[in-house]
């Protein structure tokens, strides 16, 4: 089978491999198209090796036929249409998953939303859950709202009667943000976002913080009593100068860091199927497909990592094959 490998340059190139085999409980998927995260581009520069025992190659999500079944798999599967949260390998013509790692695709769905949808909304959603109850009455502040995970929490936190809050770097993306729902959005770079929402007299119950850095403190001048922070990512650095203690007290606020893909196998099935039972009749009527910002055929991976990486997309960069 073909394989995206990264060669001794880390350059990104389609090599022949092993065709894989499902293990115990796993599906073979034929992948028809794959969702590309910054995890790959983070992978690729060597930070985020994948977990021991699992693919080195990339690709966490994918859409594809279920062709064959590993031991103990249940015969339902074989030859449904599903979409996937791999544990790497997405990146191929064949990848094997974990069945609690994997939903039928909804008749509503294309290939390239059910490539999509996994690894930013199952990453949305988990960090939602670190609010119990989470829903009307509440406010969500997501930063990088026009990401794939943000564009993904928008709609959640809108599902279950939130109010959203979101930052952004530019008025394409705040327009965008704002048609899908989010009731407040604010472009970092023509003001202090913290300022703003102090001025309109907006605090947040939860924070989905793919930046950290110095956001933290930020986020505590803003976090409503008894608040929580997720941090998914550090694009703004690994540390926060002068953590204001005081403040995390006087709020008793919650920083809780949080990553999808070191997780255990059954949390994530048990973190589908819950997702499954919450979002499914939302999902069914599209109240809950994720945002595709662009489609590049295998050829062209280069080209869809590059436009991840100058932040340029809206929703989700969609690799398929031909």
């Amino acid at each position: 089978m073909l394989t995206i490998n990264l060669n001794e340059n880390k350059q990104l190139v389609i090599v022949e491999s092993t065709r894989i085999q499902a293990k115990k409980e796993q599906l073979l998927i034929k992948v028809s198209a794959a969702g590309v995260n910054r995890a790959d581009l983070l992978q690729r520069q060597g930070h985020y090796p994948p977990p021991p025992g699992d693919s080195p190659t990339l690709g966490l999500e994918v859409c594809g036929e279920v062709v064959a079944l590993g031991e103990g798999a249940d015969n339902k599967w074989l030859g449904q249409e599903v979409m996937a949260l791999c544990a790497g390998g997405g990146y191929g013509q064949y990848v094997a998953v974990d069945q609690g790692h994997c939903l039928t695709l909804p008749a509503n769905f294309s290939a390239l939303e059910g490539a999509g949808f996994c690894e930013v909304f199952l990453t949305a959603y988990d960090a939602l859950r670190q609010y119990p109850g989470f829903g009307a009455g509440h406010t969500l502040l997501v930063h990088g709202g026009a990401s794939g995970v943000g564009t993904a929490a928008i709609k959640l936190a809108k599902y279950f009667g939130a109010k959203v809050v979101v930052t952004v770097g530019s008025e394409q993306k705040r327009q965008a943000c704002l048609q899908l729902g989010a009731d407040v959005a604010i472009n970092y770079r023509q003001s202090d976002w913290w300022e703003q929402m102090r001025a309109e007299g907006l605090n947040a119950d939860l924070v989905i913080d793919p930046v950290a850095g110095d956001y933290l403190n930020a986020n505590l001048k803003v976090l409503a009593q008894d608040g929580k922070i997720v941090i998914l990512a550090m694009l703004g650095g690994r540390y926060c100068q002068q953590l204001d203690v005081a403040r995390v007290l006087q709020k008793r606020a919650s920083i809780i860091g949080s990553t999808l893909r070191n997780r255990s196998s059954e949390y994530k099935s048990v973190l589908v199927k819950e997702l499954l039972q919450r979002c499914e009749a939302g999902m069914q009527s599209g109240e809950l497909t994720p945002v595709i910002d662009s489609v590049y055929p295998w050829e062209e991976v280069e080209l869809a990592h590059q436009r991840l990486a100058q932040n340029a997309n809206i929703g989700k960069v969609i690799l398929v094959h031909k």
